[in-house]
């Protein structure tokens, strides 16, 4: 077939299926690696959601740890730069809230300028605990920017665990 010029012809070629180049990586499997990666590490903001900033200090949400030593449940967050008077803990049946504020200003005054900054940021971390606790009896520590608080599980929840013999 030719065109009305008369010039060139027409091709009437298959249609070539695009295949993703090696190396990509397809929707789906990465999908599940983010689920994958939530199960592996159940208290952790995935890798793939964003980290937010505090606006004026560039600290993201502190780091936290909870596991379980002996009958204790263990929460450490990582607080630098933090004064023990300016975050609280709450605890309500099986969540831990940690909260807290930071507020800096630093003023210089020269012969010649003036200048004052001044910052604040705040956060709240709130988590699951993995076992009931005698929230009564929980104790917090503050030390070098890391906040632990030790809570004594129930005699309930040192009851469900039950140790298996293997034969």
């Amino acid at each position: 077939m030719t065109d009305k010029k008369g010039t060139n012809p027409a091709k009437k070629e298959p249609m070539e299926i695009m295949k993703p180049q090696k190396g990509l990586v397809s929707p789906f499997e990465e999908m599940e690696r983010w689920f994958e990666e939530a199960f592996r590490r159940p208290f952790y903001a995935p890798s793939w959601m964003p980290k937010f900033k505090l606006p004026d200090f560039g600290m993201s949400y502190p780091t936290v740890d909870i596991f379980e030593d002996g009958n204790d449940v263990v929460v450490k967050a990582e607080l630098p730069g933090m004064k023990k008077e300016d975050i609280d803990v709450n605890i309500s049946d099986d969540v831990i809230s940690i909260s807290g504020e930071k507020k800096s200003e630093e003023k210089v005054e020269k012969k010649d300028y003036y200048r004052l900054e001044r910052a604040y940021g705040s956060f709240t971390r709130t988590l699951r605990l993995p076992a009931e606790t005698e929230t009564a009896k929980a104790k917090a520590s503050f030390k070098d920017g890391i906040l632990e608080v030790r809570m004594p599980k129930t005699e309930a929840a040192l009851q469900k665990t039950k140790k298996i013999a293997v034969e």
